[in-house]
C-alpha cells in the first residue's frame, strides 16, 4: 500500500490504538458509530490506564486517579483522547449544514474591522506627522512612517480582501484563496523593508553625531499627547481583532500590536533624549528597525510556505483517515494527503472498492466522501480517486524539476 509513503499521519503511534493494529482483520467496520470506536479504544486500555477514565464522561480520562504512570506515557495516553475527541469533532461537522446566514454575519464583522482600522490608520497618520514636525525626532519619524506604511498595506490587504470576494470563474477556476497569503507577504515585506530604513537612518545619525533640537514644554506635551493617544486606539483595535478567525485581520491585529510597540518605544525614546542623552532617540529607533525586520521577517516565511504545499500534520491526517475508513463501501485506504495550497488545505485520497461495484453506485460513494471532506472547515478542495487494488504503483511523481516547456 501506498499508506507507508504518504500518509505520515496514520503511521504516528497516535492513531494505532484507535484504528487497532494486525492489518484488515482488526480494523473497525465503518458501520460502527463513533460511540462503538470510542468504546473500543476503551476496552483495549491498560487496567492502569482505565481506572482514569470517567465513565460519565468517557471522552477523557484523569490521571489524578490513575497510577504507575510515567510522564511519557501521560503525555501518550493525553494525546490519545485528543485524536478521539477530534474523530468526534468531525462527525459533528459532517453531520451539520453550513449555516449561510452565520457566514455572512462573521464576514461582515471582519470587513467591518478592516474598515475601522483603516479609519483609524488615516486618523493617526496626520496626528504622527504632526508629532514628528514639532519634535524632530527620529524614532518618532520612524513610528510615524510606520503609520504611513500602514495605510499603505491596509489598502492592500483591502484589495486582496476584495479580490479574493470578486472571482471570475473562467479565469480563475478554483478562486483566489491564495491572494490572501500573497497579499501579506506583499504587507510583510514591505514593512521589514521599512525597518530596514529606519535602521540605515538612524545608524548615520549615530555615526555622525548630529543630534536633534530640544523640544519646548509645549512640543513635549502635545508629543506626549498625540502619542498616547495613538497607543490607545492601537491598543482598543488590536483587542477588537485578535479574536479575528480571518488572516487578513489578523494581519491587522499583528500590526495594531507593533503599534503600540512602536508608539512606546518611540515616545519613550524621544522624550528620554531630550532630558537627558540625545543618543537614546536614534538608538531606540534602531531597536524598533530590528524588531520590524525580525517580526515581518517571520510572517513572510510562514505565508510563503503555506504556498508551496506543505503537508498537514499528523493530527490532520488522522481526522481525514477516520472519516475515509468509516465512509460506506470503502475496503482499504491506500493514500490520505493533505498539503497546503494557500490557507487551506488541497485533500487527495485514493480508496478501494469492491470491484464488481457497478459505476453509478462507486461515483455516488466517491463524491459523497468529497463533499464530506471539503465540509471540514480546514480543507478548500478534495479529490477522491477510486480504484478496485491497492498494490500498484502511486499515481503520481513528483516533480524535481521545471519541464522545459513553460505553458
Amino acid at each position: 500500500m501506498e499508506e507507508n509513503s504518504e500518509t505520515s499521519g496514520v503511521k504516528t503511534p497516535l492513531f494505532t490504538p484507535l484504528l487497532g493494529s494486525g492489518g484488515r482483520s482488526r480494523r473497525l467496520s465503518r458501520r460502527n458509530s463513533y460511540d462503538l470506536l470510542r468504546n473500543d479504544f476503551i476496552s483495549r486500555l491498560p487496567d492502569k490506564v482505565r481506572t482514569g477514565v470517567d465513565h460519565e464522561s468517557p471522552d477523557s480520562i484523569d490521571f489524578s486517579s490513575t497510577s504507575a504512570l510515567s510522564r511519557g506515557e501521560k503525555e501518550y495516553y493525553a494525546a490519545q483522547f485528543e485524536t478521539l475527541k477530534s474523530f468526534e469533532e468531525v462527525d459533528a461537522v459532517v453531520a451539520a449544514d453550513r449555516i449561510d446566514d452565520e457566514d455572512l454575519e462573521e464576514q461582515a464583522q471582519h470587513e467591518r474591522a478592516m474598515k475601522i482600522s483603516n479609519y483609524a490608520n488615516i486618523i493617526l497618520l496626520g496626528l504622527k506627522i504632526y508629532a514628528t514636525v514639532k519634535s524632530g525626532s527620529i524614532a518618532i519619524a520612524a513610528s510615524t512612517l510606520d503609520s504611513l506604511l500602514d495605510l499603505m498595506a491596509g489598502g492592500i490587504l483591502w484589495f486582496t480582501h476584495l479580490a479574493m470576494k470578486n472571482v471570475n470563474i473562467y479565469k480563475y477556476p478554483i478562486g483566489k484563496l491564495r491572494v490572501q497569503p500573497v497579499g501579506i507577504i506583499i504587507f510583510a515585506a514591505v514593512m521589514a523593508t521599512l525597518g530596514f530604513q529606519v535602521f540605515i537612518q538612524a545608524l548615520e545619525q549615530l555615526i555622525t553625531g548630529n543630534a536633534t533640537e530640544k523640544m519646548s514644554s509645549e512640543q513635549l506635551v502635545w508629543l506626549s499627547a498625540i502619542m498616547i493617544f495613538a497607543t490607545v486606539v492601537k491598543l482598543a483595535l488590536w483587542l477588537y481583532c485578535r479574536t479575528s478567525g480571518n488572516k487578513i485581520v489578523r494581519a491587522y491585529a499583528k500590526d495594531h500590536y507593533f503599534d503600540v510597540v512602536t508608539n512606546v518605544v518611540g515616545l519613550v525614546a524621544a522624550v528620554l533624549a531630550d532630558k537627558f542623552l540625545w543618543w537614546i532617540d536614534p538608538a531606540g529607533a534602531i531597536i524598533l528597525a530590528v524588531y520590524t525586520i525580525t517580526n515581518w521577517s517571520g510572517t513572510v516565511l510562514e505565508n510563503a510556505v503555506s504556498l508551496v504545499g506543505q503537508s498537514a500534520s499528523p493530527e490532520f491526517l488522522q481526522k481525514l483517515t477516520y472519516l475515509t475508513i468509516m465512509h460506506p463501501q470503502v475496503k482499504r485506504i491506500d493514500t490520505v494527503r493533505a498539503y497546503t495550497f494557500g490557507v487551506l488545505y488541497f485533500v487527495e485520497v485514493d480508496i478501494e472498492l469492491p470491484e464488481d461495484l457497478p459505476l453509478k453506485e462507486a461515483h455516488v460513494i466517491g463524491e459523497t466522501l468529497q463533499i464530506k471532506l471539503e465540509k471540514l472547515p480546514e480543507v478548500e478542495r478534495a479529490f477522491v480517486h477510486l480504484d478496485f487494488e491497492c498494490d500498484h504503483k502511486p499515481e503520481h511523481s513528483v516533480l524535481v524539476k521545471l519541464p522545459n516547456s513553460q505553458p
